[in-house]
């Protein structure tokens, strides 16, 4: 992997939980302002903030898909979650799963264990 490729997917890693947070923060508080009648309302505030969050990930996805040569079926599975609150969640996981193998792979390669 190099260096333009892993600094793709990290982008997308960091940006990943932090989106997911905002999304169940807003839909939280989105069900508890019409639920419950508190005049809490932060979705002006917070929405805004979701939508950046979404944008960047959206852009740092494409990145990623695009460096990474993902198969459709994955780089749309990693897309879904992004619109799933709490996704990113799991799409760090996987990434930061993805960049280990990636790691332990360039490794056996250099020390010449394995031709992959």
């Amino acid at each position: 992997m190099d260096l333009k490729t892993a600094s793709a997917i990290r982008r997308l890693r960091l940006i990943s939980v932090p989106e997911g947070v905002s999304w169940i923060i807003l839909a939280t508080c989105t069900v508890i302002k019409y639920t419950v009648d508190s005049g809490f309302d932060v979705a002006p505030v917070l929405g805004p903030i979701h939508g950046v969050l979404f944008v960047l990930y959206v852009l740092f996805w494409a990145d990623a898909w695009n460096r990474t040569k993902w198969a459709k079926g994955k780089a749309a599975l990693y897309f879904a979650y992004s619109v799933i609150p709490g996704g990113g969640f799991i799409i760090e996981r996987a990434l930061r799963r993805e960049a280990e193998d990636a790691v332990i792979a360039a490794r056996a390669r250099k020390e010449g264990i394995v031709n992959a």
